[in-house]
């Protein structure tokens, strides 16, 4: 049996027995539910609440018409939906009064299987970028998930931010390194070989370009070398590169070899660092928006992790996203992008958290066994979960 399944049966069978139930599940929406006749039920059975159907002033027992009329205005917007099936799901619904517990179960599925659709999304678009060589579409699939996130820590009642996983996805940490394209590596290459041959230039890339901007990291080593000599104020040619590289170690431990540092300065053409650089860092925006996307879609796909803390880590991995989308309008001459991280709350919580809170639980009255019992009104009359023909 579906946990999720269960779940959606359990509590559209509740609000088909007890529309009352309706009023506790103000922050579940169709969208929520996986199957689409269920989409459609739920839907339907808040319109007929919102338009305030004879059922819900009924005195006594629930008239048919509550069931009838909401099957008959989810048909309208999906086929297969049937009274005999209406009356499945009131079978298959426990206790009504647990409707608020079901619809937490169904939201929980909702915020897994959202989160991983947005994250595929992001990881498509960044493969396509890379490929036509811009960056917009990645930015803005990203500025997107980040919004869906926000939304769903607000209806789940918990305040976004960004919360390192204690260890990292397996499925990210096991995911290969992405090809990368031969015209990546000349883009490097002929960067390195200007920097190298041309030492004024580094000014023009050293504020924004870092060496994990580099797909090959030996290249990245050897920027970091050319930034080192650049920062101590040394000369920077092919000799002086090459000693950088012997002194920390990149020769003797096999990450570069100098006949790669040699073929590279030969390779000299001419060009700009900036202009090499900016493609050196457009590749690095787009592959980083890539590994993001993998990393939150393999938390999504770990049930174990309760909704809250899918979103946190969900935000952390879209941090170095965030960090090399601030480099790139720096190198654009662009003011730097405002922080998209949602930042916690700060004071008393707001309403909807507060709500969405206490849907998940809802405090018992203590009572005493020694204090004396005192007279109180008896509470108004519940209607029977209980159908008959109007």
């Amino acid at each position: 049996m579906n946990p999720l399944l269960s779940a959606e049966q359990a509590v559209l069978g509740a609000v088909l027995l007890d529309p009352d139930q309706l009023a506790h599940l103000d922050w579940l929406a169709p969208d929520h539910f996986y199957r689409p006749v269920h989409q459609a039920l739920f839907g339907a059975l808040r319109k007929l609440r919102s338009d305030g159907h004879p059922a819900l002033s009924a005195d006594g027992p629930l008239p048919l018409s509550w069931v009838t009329d909401a099957v008959d205005e989810a048909g309208q917007h999906v086929r297969g939906m049937t009274a005999v099936y209406a009356h499945t799901l009131i079978q298959l619904c426990p206790r009504t009064e647990h409707a608020p517990a079901y619809g937490r179960m169904v939201l929980e599925g909702a915020i897994h299987r959202t989160i991983a659709q947005h994250a595929i999304r992001l990881h498509q678009m960044a493969r396509a970028d890379a490929v036509q060589g811009r960056v917009a579409g990645a930015l803005h699939t990203a500025d997107v998930l980040t919004g869906v996130l926000t939304d769903l820590a607000r209806r789940w009642g918990t305040d976004p931010r960004p919360v390192p996983p204690p260890t990292a996805p397996a499925a990210a940490a096991d995911a290969p390194p992405p090809a990368m394209p031969d015209q990546v590596a000349e883009d490097e290459q002929f960067l390195l070989a200007v920097l190298t041959e041309q030492p004024g230039t580094m000014d023009e890339v050293v504020s924004w370009l870092r060496p994990g901007d580099f797909a090959d990291p030996a290249h990245g080593q050897l920027y970091r070398c050319l930034g080192a000599l650049h920062h101590r104020g040394e000369p920077i040619d092919r000799i002086t590169l090459l000693w950088e590289a012997q002194r920390r170690g990149l020769l003797a431990d096999g990450t570069v070899a100098s006949e790669q540092i040699n073929a590279i300065c030969d390779g000299m053409a001419p060009g700009s660092a900036d202009w090499f650089g900016h493609r050196v860092i457009r590749s690095s925006l787009t592959r980083t928006a890539a590994a993001s996307a993998r990393t939150i879609q393999a938390l999504a796909e770990n049930e174990t992790l309760s909704p809250g803390r899918l979103i946190n880590h969900a935000l952390h991995a879209l941090d170095p996203l965030n960090e090399v989308r601030t480099r790139w309008a720096t190198a654009n001459g662009n003011p730097a992008p405002k922080p998209t991280t949602p930042t916690p709350s700060a004071g008393e919580p707001p309403p909807a958290r507060v709500k969405a809170a206490r849907a998940r639980s809802t405090r018992r009255p203590a009572t005493s066994p020694s204090a004396p019992a005192s007279p109180v009104r008896a509470p108004a009359a519940a209607r029977p979960p209980s159908l008959r023909h109007p």
